[in-house]
């Protein structure tokens, strides 16, 4: 990751987060965290458990890291960015979802 990097903007900060994120098999367990706290998220509307937000954050981020850590082999983005790494999680999500980003 970029050391003294730094960026104004999401619109910025988007390519490098996706430059982040090249190992298959790390898109896929951030695609499939953020699917899942999706879910959960979902699930604390529907049954009012506000503890559920924390399960889906700590879902989220255990997915994405076991993913930068064990495949892609770089520290995650949210630890220097973390509200751009954060947008750019869901981001990246919607993006797969309508087929302008793959799974590779």
């Amino acid at each position: 990751m970029g050391g003294s990097q730094s960026f104004r903007s999401f619109t910025e900060f988007y390519p490098f987060y996706l430059g982040e994120h090249t190992n298959a098999t790390c898109r896929r367990l951030h695609f499939i965290g953020t699917t899942i706290a999706a879910i959960l998220l979902l699930a604390t509307l529907a049954t009012q458990h506000w503890w559920l937000i924390g399960v889906a954050l700590a879902e989220a981020y255990a997915s994405a890291w076991v993913g930068h850590y064990f495949f892609e082999h770089n520290k995650p983005a949210t630890f220097k960015y973390p509200l751009f790494s954060f947008i750019g999680d869901w981001r990246m999500w919607w993006d797969v979802l309508m087929q302008r980003e793959r799974l590779r």
